[in-house]
């Protein structure tokens, strides 16, 4: 199968995502490429683990502020609007809670010094020299801890 055909299946994927989110009020195709703008810049500084969540989410976020700047424009004031208009998420954010709070039943399963060194890793931002460093251990050692620990959370989150 060609990359052509992977990348437009990701594409289709990726646009039928946004159309459910936002519920025919903007052009999904037209919020993906903005957030893929996006996604470029915020790259330049910043690691994206999950790149069709950042696309997703920039693009119905991206929806939701142009879905109210269209509003305010219109003379709707923001008090006028309702829940479900300024907040049209409210079941992915419920969703979200349930998927971290699984993600933190998972870390508790881990060895102690896994989780320590996964959480150095994805929370203090260190590098697996630095943790090395700092614990008096391989770099190689820090690797496998932090594939284990991805490697299990992604098995323990799947589904969820």
């Amino acid at each position: 199968m060609s990359n052509d055909a992977l990348d437009r299946k990701f594409w289709e994927r990726l646009i039928r995502r946004v159309r459910q989110r936002i519920k025919g009020r903007a052009d999904a195709e037209d919020l993906l490429q903005a957030a893929y703008l996006r996604l470029m810049q915020y790259r330049k500084e910043h690691v994206v683990e999950n790149v069709p969540a950042f696309l997703v989410r920039t693009a119905v976020n991206i929806g939701v502020d142009n879905y109210r700047h269209d509003r305010l424009l219109c003379g709707a004031a923001p008090e006028d609007m309702t829940i479900t208009e300024i907040s049209p998420l409210q079941d992915e954010v419920l969703a979200a809670r349930a998927r971290l709070e699984r993600v933190s039943q998972g870390l508790n399963r881990l060895t102690p010094r896994t989780r320590e060194i996964f959480l150095m890793h994805r929370l203090e931002n260190l590098k697996y020299r630095e943790i090395a460093q700092r614990l008096g251990i391989s770099q190689s050692a820090v690797e496998k801890h932090i594939a284990r620990a991805a490697l299990f959370l992604t098995e323990w989150t799947e589904g969820w």
